[in-house]
C-alpha cells in the first residue's frame, strides 16, 4: 500500500487537491481557446474520458475573452494557462475561473504577481506556481550552470515563499522538467521540505508511445515514492490519450480504479484467434465505462484462467473459440465470431 505525502488541501472549483483527496487528473486542450464551440466540444470529450480539471491557453486578449462562456458551459473546472502577460491575466480573472496557472519565472515582477495573488484571493481563485526547465532564473542558472534538480526545486522553494509571504496560500506547485530523473530529484527535495500539493508531470515527453512510457517511468516513480497530488501526462496527440495514459499508470500502483482494466497475454505461436484484434475491440467499446472491472482477453487455453483468475469476467482463446468465464470460473464456450458480443453482454449485466 502505497503511504501519501501528507499535504495541505485546496480546491480548483469543486474538485479538492490534496488531504485525503484522490489523485486528481488533468489535460490541457490542444484548441485555440477564442474557438469557444472547439473547446467546449474537446473539454466534453476529456470530461468522458475521465479527466477532473481542464487547463486551457489563454495567451492573447481574445482568448481570455472567450473564458466565460467556456467557464460557464464546462462540465469539469477551468484554468486558465497564463505567460508573461499581468494584463492577460487579470483579465482572466475577470471571468470567474476556477484557477490560473502563473509562470513567475517568465513574469518576473513581483509587484504584478503580488496584485494578481490579492486578486485571486478575493474572488477565492486557485492558483498553480509553475516552475520548467526552459524558463528558469538566470540567478538559478548562474548559480548551477543549467536546470538541475536542486534549481527547479530552490526556483519552486523561493516563489512559494513569496506567495506565502503576501498571505496567500491557496496555490499548488508543479516543478517540471523533460528528464525523468532531474524531475524526480526537484519534486523529491521540494515534497520533503513544504506540505503544499504537488501537481507532477514529466513536460515535453514527446509522441504517444514514446511519451507514454517516459512519463509512466517518471510518475510512477515520483507516486510510488507518495508525490503527487494531481498528474497529467504531457504527451504530443490527442489529449484523450493523456487522459487514458494517466488512469493507466494509478491503475498500475493501485493508487485509482477507474474504468476498465484490461489483461491480455503477449502474442505468441500458440494463438489461434486474432487476439489484437479482439483486445482492440473490447477496449475501443468499453473505453467510457467509469465502472473498475478487470477484463482478461488470454490467447490461448494454457493457463490463461489461472493466470486471470482475479480478473472480474474473461475469454480463454482457443481453436476459432474462447471459454467464457467470471472470476476464474467458466460460463460458456463461444465461437471466434460472437466472442467479442458475448463478453459485452456480460459486462453489461455486471
Amino acid at each position: 500500500m502505497i503511504e501519501r505525502r501528507k499535504t495541505r488541501p485546496i480546491y480548483v472549483g469543486n474538485v479538492k487537491i490534496g488531504d485525503d483527496a484522490p489523485v486528481v487528473v488533468q489535460s490541457m486542450t490542444d484548441t485555440k481557446t477564442r474557438d469557444i464551440e472547439a473547446t467546449l466540444d474537446q473539454i466534453d470529450r476529456l470530461a468522458k474520458a475521465g479527466c477532473e480539471i481542464i487547463r486551457v491557453a489563454v495567451p492573447t486578449e481574445e482568448d481570455a475573452k472567450a473564458l466565460p462562456e467556456i467557464v460557464k458551459k464546462s462540465p469539469i473546472p477551468v484554468i486558465a494557462d497564463i505567460h508573461f502577460s499581468p494584463r492577460i491575466a487579470f483579465l482572466a480573472l475577470e471571468s470567474e475561473i476556477h484557477g490560473i496557472r502563473l509562470n513567475p519565472g517568465n513574469i518576473n515582477d513581483k509587484g504584478k504577481i503580488k496584485e494578481i495573488l490579492e486578486e485571486c484571493k478575493r474572488k477565492n481563485i486557485a492558483v498553480r506556481l509553475g516552475v520548467n526547465s526552459g524558463s528558469l532564473e538566470e540567478r538559478l542558472l548562474e548559480k548551477y550552470g543549467y536546470p538541475s534538480g536542486q534549481a527547479l526545486a530552490e526556483s519552486a522553494l523561493y516563489w512559494s515563499e513569496f506567495f506565502e509571504s503576501v498571505g496567500f496560500t491557496n496555490f499548488k506547485v508543479s516543478i517540471k522538467g523533460s528528464d525523468v530523473l532531474q524531475n524526480i530529484e526537484a519534486n523529491k527535495i521540494f515534497a520533503e521540505k513544504t506540505d503544499i500539493p504537488l501537481h507532477i508531470g514529466i513536460t515535453e515527453a514527446g509522441p504517444l508511445f514514446k511519451g507514454s512510457i517516459k512519463s509512466a517511468v517518471g510518475l510512477g516513480i515520483l507516486l510510488f515514492m507518495g508525490i503527487g497530488d494531481t498528474i497529467r501526462v504531457s504527451l504530443t496527440a490527442d489529449p484523450e490519450e493523456e487522459v487514458k495514459a494517466a488512469y493507466e499508470i494509478l491503475k498500475s500502483l493501485g493508487i485509482r480504479r477507474k474504468g476498465i482494466e484490461i489483461i491480455s497475454c503477449p502474442t505468441c505461436g500458440r494463438i489461434e484467434v486474432n487476439l489484437p484484434e479482439v483486445v482492440s475491440k473490447v477496449e475501443e467499446k468499453l473505453k467510457y465505462v467509469d465502472k473498475p472491472l478487470k477484463v482478461a482477453i488470454m490467447g490461448c487455453v494454457v493457463n490463461a484462467i489461472g493466470e486471470a483468475k482475479e480478473a472480474d469476467i474473461g475469454l480463454a482463446c482457443g481453436n476459432k473459440s474462447a471459454i467464457l468465464f467470471k472470476k476464474g470460473e467458466p460460463l460458456k464456450r463461444v465461437s471466434e465470431d460472437e466472442m467479442v458480443d458475448e463478453l459485452l453482454k456480460e459486462i453489461k449485466n455486471l
